[in-house]
């Protein structure tokens, strides 16, 4: 079996002009996405990616820019993990 590496992290923030439930629904079935939040603001939706490599992270980020009313991505590309847990719902 080949295991791949994903080196590149990212949030992004999408605007939505549309539909906000066919768009969450799009994104959040890609498997590159591993978290997905409705919000409120500047953006209707928060989504971290992970990525093998920057080209790949590419490629999504155009994937979700294709999607119909999406009207803005805007990228926020991990330059060090300092702190992620989830023991927040244990204590």
């Amino acid at each position: 079996m080949l295991f791949r590496s994903f080196s590149v992290q990212a949030m992004a923030g999408i605007a939505v002009g549309g539909d906000l439930e066919a768009v969450v629904e799009a994104i959040t079935a890609m498997e590159e996405v591993d978290y997905t939040v409705v919000v409120a603001g500047r953006f209707d939706v928060i989504v971290e990616i992970v990525a093998e490599d920057v080209e790949h992270l590419i490629t999504i980020v155009g994937r979700i820019r294709d999607l119909p009313t999406v009207s803005g991505v805007e990228l926020f590309t991990y330059l060090r993990l300092t702190k992620q847990t989830y023991n927040w719902g244990t204590r």
